[in-house]
């Protein structure tokens, strides 16, 4: 059965970087995504395969971005999440106080931002993606990311839209596929593969409405078994975060 608590209290957060101007152009990343897809899930629940390998399927599809962040807080049911981040954790409390409600479960999944369907519910997952494009502003704002040697260069246009004018810029860092043996817990015995799965998260800076770039060194977000990153610009902020704005997906290697 799907797995839900109650909130408690989570904290933990990456600071914001330091930026410069973009200094080159190199390596496009998949442009115009209509959504940004995030799983919340966790080894430990028994209900998440299905929906870890239904993003695998959407990270596919190149007008969607498609990203795994594993939580934390079913670590105490007898296997300890290799991949979890109290981060994570922390942002999907964030969306529920938005909501106002206190649905906190795995496998959830958030739709641009503004909408929570069970993540293993494909049809759902659609539905929900259509009904968020047609808000005003969702992801209208044009993301372009590139790589250039060891720079990351993020630009983001003015937004054409008068609903749209104030969000925050965030870099994720993704491993494509992560396969993990599980050894204990609901899921013990099973192999399952985990899709851009998301490894560390920094704030890039603050978006006004107007035009802005910004340039992050990779080294600030580069781990083992990382090989591509994700950009995304959010109504909102981190305590409070509102529909996606705009996004933008490019490979590391």
């Amino acid at each position: 059965m799907i797995a839900m608590m109650a909130y408690s209290g989570i904290s933990r957060w990456s600071g914001a970087l330091s930026v410069c101007a973009i200094i080159a152009v190199i390596r496009p990343a998949h442009a115009d995504p209509r959504a940004v897809v995030e799983l919340f899930t966790s080894q430990g629940c028994s209900s998440c395969p299905p929906a870890d390998q239904i993003v695998g399927e959407l990270a596919k599809d190149p007008n969607v971005i498609a990203l795994s962040m594993p939580i934390d807080y079913w670590d105490y049911l007898g296997w300890k999440d290799t991949l979890a981040d109290s981060r994570f954790s922390a942002r999907q409390k964030a969306y529920s106080h938005v909501r106002g409600d206190r649905n906190l479960y795995t496998p959830q999944m958030i739709v641009n931002g503004s909408a929570q369907v069970i993540g293993s519910d494909r049809a759902a997952i659609e539905g929900a993606i259509k009904n968020t494009s047609k808000a005003e502003g969702v992801m209208s704002v044009p993301v372009t990311m590139t790589l250039s040697g060891k720079l990351i260069n993020v630009s983001v246009e003015a937004s054409k839209v008068s609903a749209t004018g104030r969000g925050e810029v965030w870099l994720c860092s993704v491993s494509r596929a992560v396969p993990i043996s599980i050894g204990r817990g609901e899921n013990r015995g099973q192999q399952i593969t985990y899709y851009n799965v998301v490894r560390n998260i920094v704030k890039v800076g603050d978006w006004n409405g107007g035009a802005g770039s910004w340039t992050v060194p990779l080294e600030n977000i580069s781990r083992d078994g990382v090989d591509a990153a994700v950009v995304y610009v959010q109504d909102g902020n981190r305590e409070k975060p509102g529909p996606m704005l705009g996004a933008a997906f490019t490979a590391l290697r």
